[in-house]
């Protein structure tokens, strides 16, 4: 498992783009996508959506699998 950002892409309001998320992220947005029984797109558009425009993308996408994860999802 790399620990470096690798490039995932997505499709997000109609539109391709990509994230760049290490691994550990990657596969733990997967397992709470599949936990809430959602697709991982669906789960970033929500992600997305609730930014704003505080923060990057990928950085969004960290913090929400970091407090998850505090939460004991």
């Amino acid at each position: 498992m790399s620990e470096r950002p690798r490039k995932h892409s997505l499709t997000l309001r109609g539109h391709r783009t990509s994230v760049s998320l290490e691994d550990s992220f990657w596969i733990e947005l997967q397992r709470l996508a599949e936990v809430e029984g959602t697709s991982v797109n669906e789960l970033i558009a929500r992600i997305d959506a609730a930014r704003g425009v505080k923060s990057g993308l990928a950085s969004a996408i960290r913090v929400h699998v970091l407090e998850a994860i505090k939460d004991g999802q």
